[in-house]
């Protein structure tokens, strides 16, 4: 005996969509899988992901009232697809793009924390030239300078500037506020920050490697 799943045309329609988002779903899933496998190229799983993703949209959207809640659907029709989930319903793009953006994105940061170092190492060495060698006008400057360098990965943590500032910082610590380095002194900070802003900008062609 035949079993009829629907009673009418709009019912037909609604569990061939299921069907649908179903296959779209564990499609998504094997695809994640393969790509992670290095099964497919980049470029061959980006334009599928793309086109699974468009599907699911669109289908999504069109049952947003018989499938409120996607990760519900999946539960009820035993899919365990958590690879197809995330890029579905949390990432929305394919697993290329989202890497992409994440390059751009720690190059953007990167380049930012160069110019700020930078900064900082003109901005200290220009206020030693100008005679501003009271303590609480020294230590912010190779204070910020030394945060502003830690934030760079590729700088090796033995590099001389990290170890030149650290030391500095720890003299300048063990003074009073109003004290005033010496003019030797202060012709040695110079010369340390001169010698870490030219080992500094040395490094910086690695950095892109």
């Amino acid at each position: 005996m035949e079993v009829k799943l629907w009673n009418d045309k709009r019912e037909r329609e609604m569990y061939e969509n299921f069907a649908e988002l179903y296959a779209i779903i564990k499609a998504t899933e094997k695809l994640e899988k393969a790509y992670v496998r290095d099964i497919i190229s980049s470029n061959e799983y980006e334009l599928e992901c793309q086109k699974l993703i468009q599907h699911f949209k669109t289908l999504s959207s069109t049952l947003k009232d018989a499938v409120p809640s996607i990760e519900r659907f999946a539960e009820t029709y035993k899919l365990d697809c958590p690879a197809a989930l995330n890029r579905l319903i949390v990432s929305g793009v394919p697993a290329t793009v989202e890497h992409r953006a994440s390059a751009a994105s720690s190059s953007i940061t990167s380049a930012a924390a160069v110019a700020e170092c930078v900064q900082n190492f003109i901005t200290s060495m220009d206020s030693l030239k100008l005679n501003m060698v009271a303590v609480d006008q020294v230590y912010p400057l190779l204070s910020d300078l030394s945060a502003s360098l830690n934030k760079l990965s590729f700088l090796p943590p033995n590099y001389e500037g990290i170890v030149k500032m650290r030391e500095w910082i720890g003299r300048l610590a063990k003074m009073g506020a109003a004290d005033e380095l010496t003019e030797q002194q202060a012709r040695q900070l110079h010369f340390d920050l001169e010698s870490s802003y030219n080992s500094f900008m040395a490094a910086l062609p690695s950095a892109g490697n």
